[in-house]
């Protein structure tokens, strides 16, 4: 399914015990949120968004960073994890840590997730074991704060990261560009590959 929404940035203008509502352009976004220690009210943010369609809703989940929307992403793929689940899982850690628990075969880590029980940290560790450590971490290391928020901007777009890693030599040939320009030349490099041009 074509992601609609890849992020909202905006005013956070109010936080509930599980969403918050961030204003952009006029219009207030209701989205599911748990990570309320990393931000504030009247607070200007970039929330990376997932949209989940049923028949009888349609509704956001947002995280602050694009590492924690794609290992939400990942974490709905394995069976009997749904969207809700997932993102509790980071009302009590964070993307490194449950990232370091699958890797290691944690399954006691990955049981004290909210409303994560012994079949279902079995099926995650299984599922997803060696699909999540990041590629060219250390390249990635020496790169503008800029770049790095064009990055997060094209991972949360869809683009993988061997996609990414292919014009990033382009990107730091460009000096002191904005994160916006970033993304914008990124994304125009990204179409003049896939199109062979």
């Amino acid at each position: 399914m074509i992601k609609v929404i890849a992020y909202i940035k905006g005013k956070i203008v109010a936080k509930n015990h599980d969403s918050i509502i961030i204003e952009n352009n006029g219009i207030g976004y209701r989205i599911n949120f748990v990570q309320f220690e990393q931000i504030n009210i009247n607070q200007d943010a970039c929330i990376y968004t997932y949209q989940h369609v049923r028949e009888d809703e349609i509704s956001l989940y947002g995280f602050i960073s694009a590492e924690d929307y794609q290992l939400f992403i990942k974490l709905i793929s394995v069976k009997g994890l749904g969207p809700k689940t997932a993102l509790n899982a980071f009302k009590v850690s964070n993307a490194n840590n449950i990232i370091k628990a699958i890797e290691n075969n944690d399954l006691s880590y990955i049981k004290k997730l909210p409303g994560v029980g012994a079949k279902t940290a079995s099926q995650i560790i299984l599922d997803l074991k060696g699909k999540l450590v990041q590629e060219n971490k250390e390249e990635n290391e020496e790169l503008s704060n800029a770049i790095l928020d064009a990055i997060e901007g094209l991972k949360a777009l869809g683009y993988k990261n061997n996609e990414i890693q292919k014009v990033i030599k382009e990107l730091k040939s460009h000096d002191n560009l904005t994160s916006d320009e970033y993304l914008k030349l990124g994304l125009q490099l990204m179409l003049k590959a896939r199109i062979g041009g």
